[in-house]
């Protein structure tokens, strides 16, 4: 085994960084034996330097993070600040002065990914971030090394714990929305502004990981679909256990049926309970994979959380400091398929739509022509109406978006229909 250590610097000394330091330290000795030399903690950056951060010592402290990233003897930086700056650049410099990077910052990835990898390899050096979705499941590196050799068809799962417990709640108790959202800030699972996770941003950017990985082409967060699940009632959830499913906030990936282009989205689904996701309960994240050759894979576990997400962090740096002493990098950016990303509009699945129609004759003949002049079938029709109003739920076979959107815009326009109560896509068949 080498004696002299391989320096490591941290950028963010929070939830995260804490837990990465704390086992850095707890388990130096299992560390240096399976990477073949000892790490060294050489400098934590951080914005508060008079808090206390038991473990650390306070002369490795500092507050000028650049400085830090500049010395040129580090060998890894581990940045987990999240956000698009400072991070960005101060992971490229880190790259400039030498050193690899392990990250955990989903959004810039999704942003900038490209960007950053150009420079990684422009300086002979390592980015991993495998913390970057889904929290400690290994699911990265599966994707870009395990699954190499296979031809991955679609990515679908739970990456968002705050979201998958908030549905969980109004599933499993009939909970309203914003009940089992105080909840989930109540027990920590929930910030307090929770627009990123409810709007479905972070799915979004965790999306456009997964797809670039796993299609070996370029997709960026502009590049995703993104709908938010305010608005899912306790009625969907009772329409959907009338169909023998549950709701998720699913994110979705997968290639078109002519392999040509792919898809990314994040957005509420109707799941048959027969799937394995549906049965992924409370903050915990799960996701699945097919592909040609290795068929369905599902990765469960806990997707955030501080020492979670430290274990996917302190993978990344055992495999990165592995190449340090072989003076090899690991696998880079794989784009060379360049599948362009399709819109929303091209993406083919089932629909359940509840409308609010008058309950007179004749009502279900017109709504059927305005779903058969636009080419969608419709597979099963339930029919509910008293004191002349009516609640009218068509599920459809499968079809595009384009043609669910202009059938739901003809439906709008019927004397008949007082409203459109609800669109849900049904999705896992």
């Amino acid at each position: 085994m080498r004696t002299r250590p391989l320096k490591v610097a941290l950028l963010g000394c929070g939830v995260v960084g804490s837990e990465v330091a704390r086992i850095m330290t707890t388990h130096a000795e299992d560390l240096a034996a399976r990477i073949g030399a000892p790490v060294e903690l050489a400098g934590v950056a951080v914005r508060r330097p008079g808090k206390v951060r038991a473990g650390i010592d306070p002369s490795l402290v500092t507050t000028d993070a650049t400085a830090l990233v500049k010395r040129g003897d580090l060998d890894v930086v581990v940045e987990v600040i999240g956000g698009i700056e400072p991070a960005r650049t101060l992971i490229t410099t880190a790259f400039e002065h030498g050193a690899s990077v392990v990250s955990a910052n989903k959004a810039l990835l999704a942003q900038d990914g490209a960007a950053l990898h150009a420079a990684a390899e422009e300086h002979g050096r390592d980015l991993y971030y495998e913390a970057a979705v889904a929290g400690a499941i290994p699911l990265i590196r599966p994707l870009r090394e395990s699954l190499a050799g296979d031809k991955v068809n679609r990515v679908l799962g739970i990456v968002n714990g705050t979201t998958n417990f908030i549905l969980d709640k109004m599933d499993s108790t009939g909970a309203g929305y914003q009940e089992a959202l105080d909840e989930a800030t109540a027990l920590g699972y929930a910030e307090a502004d929770p627009t990123a996770d409810v709007e479905g941003y972070d799915a979004a950017a965790k999306a456009a990981i997964l797809a670039g990985i796993a299609f070996h082409s370029r997709v960026r967060l502009d590049d995703v679909y993104r709908e938010g699940m305010t608005e899912v009632t306790s009625a969907d959830f009772r329409s959907a256990r009338e169909m023998g499913c549950t709701i998720k906030l699913l994110a979705i990936c997968e290639r078109a049926g002519d392999g040509q282009s792919v898809t990314a989205r994040v957005h509420p689904a109707m799941i048959p309970l027969t799937h394995p996701l549906a049965s992924v309960r409370g903050a915990y994240n799960a996701v699945f994979v097919e592909s040609d050759a290795s068929g369905q894979l599902m990765f469960y576990g806990p997707g955030a959380g501080g020492a979670p997400t430290a274990s996917a962090v302190l993978g990344d740096l055992v495999a990165v400091c592995r190449n340090r002493l072989s003076g090899s990098t690991g696998p880079g950016e794989s784009a060379y398929a360049a599948l362009p990303v399709s819109g929303m509009g091209e993406v083919v699945t089932r629909y359940h739509i509840s409308l609010d129609v008058a309950d007179k004759p004749g009502v279900l003949a017109q709504v059927a022509t305005v779903f058969a002049e636009h080419g969608v079938s419709i597979d099963t029709v339930r029919q509910q109406g008293k004191d002349g109003e009516a609640s009218l739920v068509v599920v459809t076979h499968r079809a595009s978006d384009a043609a669910l959107s202009g059938t739901v815009e003809a439906l709008r326009k019927l004397d008949t229909v007082r409203g459109v109560a609800s669109i849900m896509r049904v999705e896992g068949e």
